[in-house]
């Protein structure tokens, strides 16, 4: 009796190895190394919804926004470019997003780390592939001010755009 487990016991086991390498053995026709061509560029991008304060805390911020599909790459980073002045926005932060081929439109979120408490920031977005080609969908130039230290401000709706200097 303790033979013929044994003897079922082995032929589990092979068959088992068998049966997992024929799983884990490649296929030749298809490869993880496969990448889809770039989707065509879109002709004309552009934002068709904010860009808005979704968050704020007293040190950092999320700014959001919806544009259509820029296409390209799928790689692709959502820009802020930002300072406490509206005529010198030096500071810049980004975030990555892959595009969805199948969606018309794209919403990009991007954080904004190490800002002061209390203090209003001035910012326009854009967006870009990753080989840095934007896309030149930027924003009017829009604000929003931090909150104090262990305070939070949400926002969703837009804020208005800055009028003429």
């Amino acid at each position: 009796m303790i033979s013929l487990h044994l003897k079922l016991a082995t032929a589990a086991a092979a068959a088992s190895v068998l049966f997992s390498n024929s799983i884990a053995a490649p296929s030749d026709s298809y490869s993880a190394k496969q990448e889809l061509a770039p989707a065509p560029k879109a002709a004309r991008v552009r934002i068709t919804q904010g860009p808005s304060l979704e968050m704020a805390d007293g040190n950092s911020a999320i700014i959001r926004w919806r544009s259509d599909n820029p296409g390209g790459s799928d790689e692709h980073y959502g820009v802020v470019h930002y300072g406490t002045s509206p005529r010198e926005l030096s500071q810049t932060a980004k975030s990555h997003i892959r595009l969805n081929r199948s969606h018309a439109d794209t919403v990009f979120r991007v954080r904004v780390d190490g800002l002061a408490p209390r203090t209003t920031y001035y910012y326009t977005v854009d967006s870009m592939a990753a080989n840095g080609r934007v896309d030149r969908v930027k924003s009017p130039v829009r604000r929003f001010t931090t909150s104090g230290t262990g305070e939070r401000v949400a926002a969703y709706a837009p804020q208005p755009a800055l009028g003429p200097r």
